[in-house]
């Protein structure tokens, strides 16, 4: 049976991928401030927080938590949303790796 093409990368490679690819919305990345810049778990309605209807919210939260970027967890009716630190400190190594391989390679000269 033939493989999928990212099944010939690394498995990090392949983990960080799915995160990149949930950072490719804006609605994501206003989630993920607003998660942020709350400092804690929040329990409510995120789409009265982010000029998006509830539905379209929704979806990016079901994005972000299929990523493992947040967490949720039922409380009675609501939903506590909370940040993932163990993920996102596997996307920082991601980058930290990216902006190192630039580092070291000094100025790109793409001319």
């Amino acid at each position: 049976m033939p493989t999928a093409k990212t099944e010939l990368f690394e498995t990090d490679l392949q983990d960080s991928a799915v995160l990149f690819k949930a950072l490719g919305h804006p609605a994501r990345l206003a989630i993920l401030n607003f998660l942020a810049e709350t400092n804690s778990c929040f329990t409510g309605d995120i789409s009265q927080e982010i000029p998006l209807g509830r539905t379209t919210v929704n979806q990016h939260l079901n994005e972000l938590k299929k990523s493992g970027l947040i967490q949720g967890h039922i409380s009675g009716i609501k939903t506590n949303y909370c940040l993932n630190p163990e993920i996102l400190l596997k996307l920082k190594t991601s980058m930290e790796k990216l902006i190192h391989t630039m580092d070291c390679c000094g100025p790109l000269n793409c001319e």
